[in-house]
């Protein structure tokens, strides 16, 4: 997504593990690494999570949950981005459109669950889709013209999702990210607070 924002012309900050040590599991991390950022900025999203941590991999079955795989899936799939969302507030404009978003994941949806499973995955991604539904309650309020919201991006054909590629249509990384920026650009205040995927439908909570 960077990529594509660069090739418009658009001025890009990127933050990332292996290139800023940024942790976003760490609140003292993501502090620091927006501390010293200066705003405004009209779009800020959060790209980051993980499907499998340390092994663990999406339950089948009630028996395989464990309480670390579950903490570890919420640490960095629904407690980061959201502490993202409150240190990155101060960079957003006060006036003006701007974005702020989170890539989620439909399995996070309750409303579009029809399989099960997953438990861990699912319940961090439904956290954190209540958590952007919720914060864009808040940035509304200061920010008038602030568009906060989750984003579906489909399945993209990378290392996180290579185990899985069998089972849903996927897309190359570069044709996800431009499905994104393009439901991005569609955004208005009205949409603020929802769920999309990378047509623009909206995903039920």
């Amino acid at each position: 997504m960077s990529e594509a924002l660069i090739a418009r012309g658009v001025a890009v900050t990127g933050l990332s593990r292996s290139a800023d040590g940024i942790d976003v599991t760490d609140e003292a991390s993501i502090e620091a690494a927006l501390g010293r950022l200066e705003g405004p900025y009209d779009l800020i999203l959060v790209a980051t999570g993980a499907l499998e941590i340390d092994g663990a991999r999406p339950e089948k079955a009630l028996k395989q949950v464990t309480p670390k795989a579950m903490m570890d899936q919420f640490a960095l799939n629904c407690i980061g981005p959201s502490l993202v969302l409150k240190h990155a507030v101060r960079l957003l404009p006060r006036d003006g459109r701007c974005v702020f978003a989170a890539l989620s994941a439909r399995v996070g949806s309750i409303g579009d669950n029809g399989f099960g499973g997953w438990y861990s995955y699912r319940t961090a991604k439904a956290a954190l889709n209540q958590m952007i539904h919720s914060g864009a309650i808040e940035l509304g309020r200061s920010h008038r013209d602030a568009i906060c919201v989750a984003l579906h991006p489909g399945t993209v054909q990378t290392p996180f999702t290579e185990k899985y590629l069998g089972r849903h249509p996927s897309v190359p990384p570069e044709e996800a990210a431009q499905n994104l920026l393009s439901v991005i650009d569609d955004l208005t205040v009205e949409d603020n607070g929802q769920f999309f995927d990378w047509q623009g439908a909206r995903v039920p909570w």
